[in-house]
């Protein structure tokens, strides 16, 4: 077995069955092309690479035939390649051009087909095949009239751009985990494409003083990966974000909240088809808070705690279309979690409320039940990003039972 096939699916099958052809060009970035296949491989893609000569002068065909586990094109032969992949009723679900210079956008943008990769592009536009391409040069060079016009000549030809990273005076390949979210988002099912989706996670901080805090125990991991779910779906996704632990994908931009006042005033302007809320908010607030730092050495301390409002219902009237809640608990039966569910579900008017038990969460592992306004439920056992997609599942097509 060759070693690519020991990575196939091993983060996911978002990409099983998909072919994609990688086209490399003469950018210094090629050298992350073997981490950008192996990655489109952990998500069950098969992977064809296209080199132009300039490309073989960074990074060696030998390297990508490594990564692919398939022979790299450097040469159109009389074997018709870019026909049986990029042609009428070729394999090829995608093209993606990574890293894309300024001279390859030029020659694709305007119909020029003097190297390999060009001679994939222009089949694929003329196939339907869909094109990504992350660009990458330097600033002065992004930032010219004539490229940019190149850039604005691509969108037009139904080609997707992967926004470069700009810093150092250049304009960067997008890194390799945000090229791959972009390719599952297009080749994706798209059931969530112009919807709009707002996510709520991480928890809120009461203070104490100005260094010590009340919280509640939150990674965020659970709303970071329906977020990212929601992105993959083709969802418009708009994070909100209180203190967490899990990282946070370069691909996901957020907004962040910190005390539960933060994030009352925000609720207030919420504006989304879906509102998705896995916030841990805190309870309890310190009814005073104290300037500076409280002394350690003065003995004890008793904090007088007040309750903080319940947001929930905020978001109601900002949700058009689903208003989704949770419900974590901690020691209790099934059939007590459930009480609790839906009595959540009514007082905040939710449409499906995610249950857990805390002691059943084992870091990047969860147990949820989803209830529906029937009393309906559906229990999931796994890691979050699967139970992140059976949740999507649930708000787009109901609770199975």
């Amino acid at each position: 077995m060759h070693p690519a096939e020991r990575l196939r699916g091993v983060k996911s099958m978002k990409l099983q069955g998909k072919t994609i052809v990688l086209g490399v060009t003469g950018s210094i970035a090629a050298v992350e092309c073997v981490k950008l296949a192996h990655e489109l491989i952990r998500h069950g893609a098969e992977v064809h690479a296209v080199m132009t000569r300039s490309a073989t002068s960074i990074l060696h065909p030998n390297a990508l035939e490594y990564a692919t586990g398939r022979p790299v094109v450097t040469e159109i032969t009389g074997s018709m390649e870019y026909l049986i992949l990029c042609g009428r009723d070729g394999k090829a679900d995608l093209l993606l051009v990574a890293p894309g210079t300024a001279n390859t956008i030029g020659k694709i943008a305007q119909g020029i087909d003097d190297s390999t990769v060009t001679t994939y592009a222009t089949n694929a536009l003329g196939s339907g095949i869909p094109i990504l391409v992350a660009p990458a040069a330097h600033e002065s060079m992004i930032d010219s009239p004539a490229v940019a016009a190149n850039l604005r000549r691509l969108k037009e030809l139904g080609v997707e751009l992967i926004e470069p990273k700009r810093e150092e005076d250049k304009a960067k390949m997008a890194d390799v985990d945000t090229i791959v979210a972009r390719v599952i988002r297009r080749l994706g099912p798209k059931d969530l494409a112009g919807m709009s989706v707002l996510v709520v996670t991480g928890a809120t901080v009461e203070p104490i003083d100005d260094i010590r805090i009340v919280t509640n125990r939150s990674t965020g991991g659970t709303g970071i990966e329906l977020a990212k779910v929601a992105y993959e779906h083709g969802a418009d996704v708009e994070l909100w974000l209180g203190r967490h632990e899990t990282p946070v994908p370069s691909w996901l931009a957020y907004k962040s909240f910190a005390t539960t006042a933060d994030l009352a005033a925000m609720a207030e302007k919420a504006d989304a088809d879906i509102c998705v809320v896995p916030a841990a908010v805190a309870d309890f607030t310190p009814a005073k808070r104290e300037k500076g730092k409280i002394p350690t050495r003065e003995g004890g301390l008793t904090l007088d705690l007040q309750p903080t409002p319940k947001l929930l219902e905020r978001f109601r009237k900002g949700a058009r279309k689903a208003l989704v809640g949770f419900k974590a608990e901690a020691g209790v039966t099934s059939a007590e979690l459930k009480s609790r569910a839906m009595a959540l579900l009514k007082e905040a008017d939710l449409d499906l409320v995610v249950a857990n038990d805390i002691s059943k969460v084992r870091g990047d592992m969860t147990s949820v039940t989803i209830f529906d306004r029937k009393g309906q439920s559906d229990t999931f056992d796994g890691s979050k990003a699967l139970a992140a997609e059976r949740v999507w599942r649930a708000i787009l097509h109901g609770v199975r039972g």
